[in-house]
């Protein structure tokens, strides 16, 4: 597996609802680091009309050390202020693991952590009139430049 979407501390349900939806459409592995704002147990999946949750390639993690820890490959942090375009980034080779890791919808990622990743912040280009785009449209967008880069391996 190639492509991995990394949600730290995600908050609404319905945003890691959509995002799970495109990973499971797409082979692509899903990572969900604690505290979730929202119950992923059975009876709430079900609820929510999350009847794909099975086809989901998904890890908890308690904490970012905790991630850390179990995975190696290219990490990309998406913020609104990187200074590079998702688009200028090379994501073609299969081999490689790509991490693409996104904040809490409120706060964002931990300041340490981008303090030190600085050169690999991703953005997605829009004007200034709109502070950022949705998660789940963002996630989206970059699940599928990396498939795009890739040749969309396994999908029709």
């Amino acid at each position: 597996m190639a492509i991995h979407v990394v949600l730290y501390q995600p908050e609404i349900p319905a945003n890691t609802g959509n995002i799970a939806r495109t990973c499971a459409a797409t082979d692509t592995a899903l990572h969900l680091i604690r505290p979730l704002g929202f119950s992923t147990d059975e009876k709430m999946l079900k609820q929510a009309g999350l009847d794909f949750w099975h086809l989901v390639n998904i890890t908890y993690y308690d904490s970012l050390d905790d991630f850390f820890s179990k995975n190696q490959g290219e990490f990309y942090y998406i913020e609104t202020f990187g200074e590079k375009a998702h688009s200028a980034y090379d994501f073609s080779d299969t081999a490689k693991e790509h991490y693409f890791m996104f904040g809490k919808e409120s706060t964002g990622l931990p300041k340490d952590l981008l303090e030190n990743n600085q050169d690999h912040f991703l953005r997605i280009p829009m004007n200034v009139h709109v502070r950022s785009l949705n998660l789940s449209n963002t996630a989206a967008i970059l699940v599928y430049e990396a498939l795009r880069q890739q040749g969309f391996p396994n999908l029709k």
